[in-house]
């Protein structure tokens, strides 16, 4: 795990989103196309749109996967992730070889099983992803399971992970906050040759320094990162102030 510091939310999504535009580009340039997984929320705001600012990249060569979606909710409501997609990167791209977005409203685990076998055919090449404040990784909430070999899952959303999504605002009380949610699996994102990962503000401090300096465990999913040859973590001042020697992390 390659980790670096920015002083600020918007530096560190500059940072994550030209590393991902730069390892986007040689994936074309090796292969003649890429295949990416995207996350959505907060923390992936400034990354997503510092991709979007490269034009060489040849997003018509590009297929498009992203991490989970809640169960239950409409294309229209305003936590959806598949409308968070739609408006902040799929509008604004020019064109993509393929995407891939999880219909929320579908039949679950058919919806799970299509989307499992679709990704089962090629390598990703970069992932995008954040740390959950209870350390999750997509909507794998602790215990996660590091073992399941299903591309996506059927999970249950727990409080604290249900309490970060009203607290971001995308919800107006605990009790509209979805307690089903369709996730890629925790080894589905490790399979992913490079994985980005963008984690802002003081309110995930903790979650970094448990899935940083603690061993790896399910109940950090996130640590499970420590193990991934090419991962690179993305911390502003805030989310790295409780590691023990974040004044020796890179910066960026």
């Amino acid at each position: 795990m390659k980790i670096f510091k920015s002083k600020d939310p918007i530096e560190l999504g500059k940072a994550a989103g030209e590393t991902a535009a730069s390892l986007i580009k040689k994936a074309i340039d090796e292969n003649g196309s890429a295949h990416i997984i995207l996350a959505t929320g907060t923390s992936q705001f400034e990354t997503i749109s510092r991709l979007l600012l490269d034009r060489d990249i040849d997003w018509v060569k590009v297929t498009m996967f992203h991490l989970d979606e809640y169960i239950g909710i409409s294309d229209t409501h305003p936590a959806s992730f598949r409308k968070y997609l739609k408006e902040r990167f799929l509008d604004k791209v020019s064109g993509l070889k393929g995407y891939y977005l999880i219909d929320g409203e579908a039949e679950p685990e058919r919806e799970a099983e299509k989307l499992g076998e679709l990704i089962s055919r090629q390598p990703v090449d970069v992932a995008l992803a954040g740390i959950g404040e209870n350390g999750h990784l997509a909507f794998n909430d602790p215990p996660a399971d590091f073992e399941t070999d299903r591309p996506y899952l059927v999970v249950e959303l727990d409080e604290a992970c249900r309490r970060q999504q009203m607290n971001e605002g995308w919800f107006s009380s605990l009790e509209s906050v979805p307690k089903k949610a369709i996730s890629m699996s925790i080894k589905q994102i490790m399979k992913s040759k490079n994985i980005i990962c963008s984690v802002p503000d003081k309110r995930k401090a903790q979650a970094v320094k448990d899935c940083v300096e603690k061993p790896v465990s399910h109940m950090h999913p996130a640590s499970i990162l420590q193990r991934h040859p090419s991962c690179y973590l993305y911390l502003d001042e805030a989310s790295a102030s409780l590691l023990e020697h974040a004044e020796k992390i890179a910066v960026k």
